[in-house]
């Protein structure tokens, strides 16, 4: 069953998705890939959801597509037509990146071994990255004659700049989970056995936070990175608005002036 393939857990506000085909270092298919985006959705749809956290079950977090599924896997019939990769990025890869960077909570993404090809680009398209000691990270496309997809050419550039972006993706060179935090592609590195102790505090932390703000928070990023800065002043302006109206900002001003912790519910 498509659920079996994304194992799924919750502890208080904070929901566990897990990519489940360890046998095959959690590599995508399209049927794996629709239980992602389903999980997703029902995780956002869930009031009672504040934070996820995406990892993998195994030694993988995601080695990337599987060359086997049909819609990718070239036919070495003479004569046969090629396969149209770009079917299953826009029915799957496309859909996914912008259903993860339009989640209305934060979501974290735990790394717990290897990310390579678009596994790493789903990993990287999450808000905040947290990876054990012994990850790492694989931009494997230019080994298959690719350029990275599922959001990397926006992404790589903007983490750690058109130098290194160049280096990462045409060389696809292993980079290490330390390496990566030292270069600014992640958050934070720790050791291996406080991975899921680590990831989970982190959410839990998010989890309590306004998710409403944090939500606007990202958006507001990524989209000023494309705004001159008068836009940028502009776009602040009103979503802070937007915000200032919300029964988080006036709790939020509440708690403060009553020195208490403050409990948030908007999403």
């Amino acid at each position: 069953m498509p659920g079996s393939l994304i194992h799924s857990s919750q502890a208080g506000a904070v929901r566990t998705l897990a990519l489940a085909r360890p046998q095959a270092l959690n590599s995508f298919t399209s049927e794996m890939l629709q239980a992602l985006l389903d999980a997703l959705d029902h995780a956002a749809a869930d009031q009672g959801v504040r934070c996820i956290v995406l990892t993998g079950t195994g030694r993988a977090f995601c080695a990337g597509q599987d060359l086997s599924d049909p819609l990718v896997a070239p036919d070495p019939t003479p004569g046969a037509p090629a396969k149209d990769l770009g079917l299953m990025i826009e029915r799957y890869y496309n859909p996914l990146v912008k259903r993860l960077r339009a989640m209305p909570v934060p979501v974290v993404a735990a790394v717990n071994g290897v990310a390579a090809g678009a596994g790493a680009s789903v990993a990287l398209n999450c808000d905040l990255v947290i990876a054990a000691q012994s990850a790492s990270f694989v931009q494997a496309f230019s080994k298959i004659g690719l350029i990275p997809d599922t959001g990397g050419t926006w992404l790589l550039p903007r983490l750690v700049g058109r130098a290194r972006a160049l280096g990462l993706a045409l060389l696809g060179d292993k980079l290490t989970a330390a390496d990566a935090e030292r270069i600014g592609l992640i958050w934070k590195c720790v050791e291996d056995a406080a991975l899921p102790g680590e990831a989970q505090a982190l959410a839990t932390r998010l989890a309590a936070m306004p998710s409403k703000a944090l939500a606007a928070t990202r958006k507001a990023l990524d989209q000023a990175l494309l705004l001159p800065m008068d836009d940028a002043l502009d776009a602040e302006l009103a979503v802070q608005r937007e915000l200032g109206r919300a029964h988080d900002y006036l709790e939020g001003v509440a708690a403060f002036s009553a020195k208490r912790a403050p409990v948030f519910s908007d999403r």
